[in-house]
């Protein structure tokens, strides 16, 4: 069984492409870059949790060897004072006028009492150091517990970390940020075993390393945490700032992707309705694109190129459908001549048979008067199918501008006189001719001329009313002379009337409909007209006038 494989739009190609091809990649490209950042930020944290642990533990070394000298140069100075009251003022003194001392004063002690505290100290209450000034005789300082602090914590103010300094016995003698919770959590995590001398890194949350510095003189514990807020500030912030960038950058290129995707997918839907417009006759669409920098040139290449090719099918499909309508016509031309030679020819040659056959009898006995009368009905009947046969041959002559006659000085009354005796055949048809004062000769051909005129007799006389004067004139209008068949008829509209002059026409009414004929007279009229350099027009009125006009130039005059 096969299953019909769904081929997808454009579009939805491209929004795949786009996904496998860049989404994703910057994707993993933002993940492997925030690993890095978060490796990065981590090491740098834990060196600072280091550093930070042993710049504590170097202060605080800083400045008990800046009390050892200080306190050894007071002792120098004591050893020059004889009184032991001397001595004491000038403490009381010296205590009042520096203000890191707390208390500044000569204590005896024990050799082993001092050699247990190790010269300094570090309590709740300050900074306790000793200096020997005689045989069990020693001079105590405590420094301001203040003044400690500040000194320890030059710098790290503003530091978000937590500092924590514990004594041997684990007591606290000095914090910074400090919060209960995080110190047990700090000091729960400290191994059982600590190194000393140097900064060690310790606990269980990479993104927040702990750090401590145990001394051995002082005999002190320096503890560094690592706050939660300063992993945020850092690697969360840091982690948050890469994803922004890819959300942003992946934005940026699904807006820009997507006009390009609008603008294409717009003039693709174009090229389809042009094809589907063709593809159903319509020749005449054209495909209209929506052009801007997206549009690739390829589409406007051929959005171009259909357009040219859609005109020149447009133009082939005029051509094609005007030669079909030819065709109809060349087809009903064909129908219209075989009816109409079988039909008008059969008249003719029936009668022709017929009084032939007559005078070839041998039966019957004949006089010469019956025979004259046979003879010129013969005559009569072949000069019709004569004509007949004139107007068919001229038809493709006429119809193919092709239709040459040489015109020469013709006499207009000599030819008016042969067409009326051409169409006159007895004594009720009556025709009036005029012909103006002055003209004599017409510039044509006489046969065709004679023609034109027994066409438009013959044809004012079958459409004419009964007994009705049929009045053909000439008169003058500049160099042009201008033939008229005037007679009573029934009105024509003017739609009908433009179609006389075409092959095989004729009016449907009850006049035709009695009447024999091609419906070629007119047709031949005109195109024999036009071949002798003149014009027809037909006439029809109201008042039953039928009148159609021939105009052809005078013949010059020498």
């Amino acid at each position: 069984m096969n299953i019909p494989v769904k081929h997808l739009k454009i579009v939805e190609q491209i929004a795949i492409v786009l996904i496998i091809s860049v989404i994703i990649p910057l994707l993993v490209i933002a993940i492997i870059i925030n690993n890095i950042n978060q490796h990065g930020i981590r090491n740098e944290l834990i060196q600072s949790a280091s550093l930070t642990a042993d710049i504590l533990a170097q202060r605080i070394d800083s400045f008990n060897h800046h009390t050892s000298v200080e306190l050894e140069d007071i002792t120098l100075f004591l050893n020059y004072i004889p009184s032991i009251k001397e001595k004491q003022n000038y403490l009381s003194a010296l205590e009042k006028k520096a203000k890191p001392y707390q208390t500044l004063s000569i204590e005896e002690m024990p050799y082993f009492e001092i050699d247990k505290t190790k010269n300094f100290s570090m309590t709740k209450n300050g900074v306790t150091a000793y200096t020997r000034l005689a045989p069990e005789k020693y001079l105590k300082v405590i420094y301001d517990k203040d003044y400690f602090e500040k000194e320890l914590l030059k710098n790290f103010e503003k530091d978000e970390r937590q500092f924590y300094i514990l004594s041997s016995d684990n007591e606290l003698l000095l914090s910074h940020n400090f919060n209960e919770k995080d110190f047990e959590k700090t000091f729960s995590l400290l191994p059982k075993k600590l190194q000393q001398n140097h900064a060690e890194i310790f606990g269980d949350v990479k993104n927040q390393p702990l750090a401590y510095y145990k001394m051995t003189n002082p005999d002190i514990l320096i503890l560094v945490n690592t706050t939660e807020k300063i992993t945020q500030r850092t690697i969360t912030r840091a982690s948050i700032s890469i994803f922004l960038s890819f959300i942003i950058a992946s934005c940026s290129i699904f807006f820009i992707v997507g006009l390009y995707m609008y603008y294409l997918y717009i003039n693709m839907r174009q090229l389809f309705k042009g094809l589907m417009a063709v593809t159903k006759g319509n020749y005449k669409r054209k495909v209209r694109l929506l052009v801007s920098i997206f549009t690739p040139h390829e589409i406007i290449f051929v959005a171009g190129e259909f357009n040219k090719m859609v005109r020149e099918i447009n133009k082939s499909y005029r051509e094609l459908k005007q030669m079909n309508v030819e065709l109809k016509k060349l087809d009903e031309f064909r129908s219209n001549l075989i009816d109409t030679v079988s039909h008008e020819f059969r008249t003719p040659l029936t009668s022709i048979q017929g009084y032939t056959s007559r005078l070839l009898r041998q039966d019957i006995e004949i006089d010469e008067e019956t025979k004259l009368k046979s003879l010129k009905i013969i005559k009569r009947q072949s000069e019709r199918l004569s004509h007949m046969v004139e107007d068919l041959l001229a038809i493709p002559d006429i119809e193919g501008a092709n239709y040459k006659i040489t015109l020469e000085s013709v006499n207009l009354q000599e030819v008016f006189d042969i067409s009326v005796s051409a169409v006159s055949n007895s004594d009720e048809e009556r025709i009036n001719v005029e012909i103006q004062e002055g003209i004599t000769n017409i510039l044509a051909n006489k046969d065709k001329l004679e023609q034109v005129i027994i066409n438009v007799l013959e044809n004012a006389m079958k459409y004419s009313d009964e007994d009705s004067l049929i009045n053909l004139t000439a008169r003058k209008n500049r160099n042009n002379i201008i033939i008229s068949v005037e007679n009573k008829a029934d009105y024509i509209p003017k739609e009908i009337l433009s179609h006389l002059f075409e092959k095989f026409t004729r009016v449907d009414d009850k006049t035709t409909r009695e009447t024999r004929g091609t419906g070629l007279g007119l047709f031949i009229v005109k195109g024999v007209v036009k071949a002798m350099n003149g014009s027809v027009a037909i006439y029809s009125t109201t008042d039953r006038t039928f009148k159609i006009e021939i105009k052809l130039k005078e013949y010059p005059n020498e």
